[in-house]
């Protein structure tokens, strides 16, 4: 079998990526998954990934990257990197059943002298306390007869400065040796790397970095909701202080937060603190704030509709942009899916419009998809802005739309247009 510099295991938004860099720095990359779509599709030359065009990916496989269901790759590979998903479960608890099986599935064909490392976001003491033993199954002892380290993905899905190239990379080694050699790995595919003392201390730096950006989205999302109850201009006031040039930093509300991060991680770090036997405060406050938020964007749809005499029940609704953030087509997490929810339980049309996502569907349910912007918004009873992607005229919306709840504070408010 050919031999190869690099595996990675999953090949979603932060494996693909991984593996355009790899590849770039003239590694031998192979992408190993359990969905044989996946498999078929790069195979095919076809990329799902936003930031993976399918010119990239034709480079990528002309420069020898193959992807594969077939996990003997893994015994052929000199460093095996996790990127499988950990989502929370149906309880809100960390689901790490895709790292088990990934660790399991290494363990079987793990060989001496191998890197294995976890990008998974998980809670401090998974790659000493989940993983390791798993691998040591092999008969194998971390720390003496392969390496094993921590370094947490940094992805953030259509971001046009910030790629895994140019993004600092956080590793953390079950052994100085361990980290070492997971140094000397990432220092040929990024341009700086930090290394710090233990997996425990990478692991918490992943979390750490979302939980600041969550408490501080729930912060101005509560503001939100009490400046406009007290008539205050809530996107002025955060415009004048972010001109403070130290000590501020701008975060903006909005209608729920969405991704495979914010939403996701804080729960992770709350769950390792529950476990000491305490909660941690913050995060569930956060947490419950901004959850609240799209119940609170219908009760505004409800009350711009009743200013005009309408009630929800049998009204035109059109939501723009359905997924979690601008410019991209990932719907995880995204907030316009309760609030869509609880549109259509309140009798609402509802419609979309996403250039980004071709059909849209909420609990099994097709939504229309709109066609024209402007027919769209002209025919809509309420236009609710979930999310400015860069095809939206936002000049139409102003201008066209009967009535308009801006979510993100992008349009000019008028007699028919609201902001948050």
């Amino acid at each position: 079998m050919t031999a190869f510099d690099l595996a990675i295991v999953g090949l979603g938004y932060v494996g693909m990526p991984l593996a355009k860099e790899a590849t770039a720095a003239g590694m031998r990359v192979v992408g190993l998954d359990v969905d044989p779509r996946k498999v078929e599709a790069l195979t095919s030359g076809r990329s799902y990934i936003d930031d993976l065009s399918d010119a990239d990916l034709d480079e990528m496989l002309r420069s020898g990257f193959t992807a594969t269901l077939d996990d003997a790759v893994l015994a052929a590979s000199e460093v095996i990197v996790i990127c499988v998903p950990t989502p929370l479960d149906d309880d809100r608890r960390p689901d790490l059943s895709a790292v088990e099986g990934a660790a399991k599935t290494i363990a079987r064909r793990l060989k001496p002298g191998t890197l294995v490392v976890l990008e998974s976001t998980t809670y401090p003491g998974t790659t000493d306390g989940l993983v390791r033993p798993l691998l040591e199954t092999s008969g194998l002892v971390a720390g003496k007869d392969f390496h094993l380290a921590f370094s947490p993905e940094r992805i953030d899905p259509g971001n046009p400065k910030y790629g895994l190239r140019n993004t600092p990379k956080v590793v953390g080694g079950y052994t100085p040796a361990c980290r070492e050699r997971a140094v000397a790995f990432y220092s040929r595919i990024v341009e700086q790397v930090v290394p710090v003392s233990g997996t425990r201390e990478a692991e918490m730096a992943k979390l750490l970095e979302n939980t600041y950006r969550h408490v501080n989205i729930a912060l101005v999302n509560e503001m939100a909701i009490f400046c406009d109850e007290l008539g205050i201009d809530l996107w002025e006031a955060i415009e004048a202080a972010s001109t403070k040039p130290f000590g501020f930093q701008k975060f903006l509300p909005g209608p729920g937060v969405g991704g495979h991060c914010i939403p996701v991680d804080p729960s992770y770090l709350s769950f390792t603190v529950r476990r000491l036997g305490y909660p941690f405060r913050f995060v569930e406050l956060a947490q419950e704030v901004n959850e609240r938020m799209p119940a609170y964007v219908v009760a505004r749809v409800q009350r711009l509709l009743n200013r005009h005499s309408k009630p929800v029940n049998g009204a035109n609704v059109l939501l723009l942009g359905v997924t979690y953030k601008p410019d991209i087509a990932d719907e995880r997490e995204t907030p316009a899916l309760p609030i869509a929810r609880r549109l259509l339980d309140l009798g609402a049309r509802l419609s979309y419009l996403d250039p980004h996502v071709p059909v849209w569907s909420v609990d099994g349910v097709p939504v229309r998809r709109a066609g024209d912007l402007e027919t769209a918004v002209q025919e809509a009873d309420v236009t609710v802005l979930l999310q400015q992607h860069s095809a939206f005229d936002l000049g139409v919306v102003e201008e066209k739309g009967r009535l308009v709840l801006d979510t993100r504070g992008v349009l000019v408010e008028n007699e028919r247009v609201e902001r948050l």
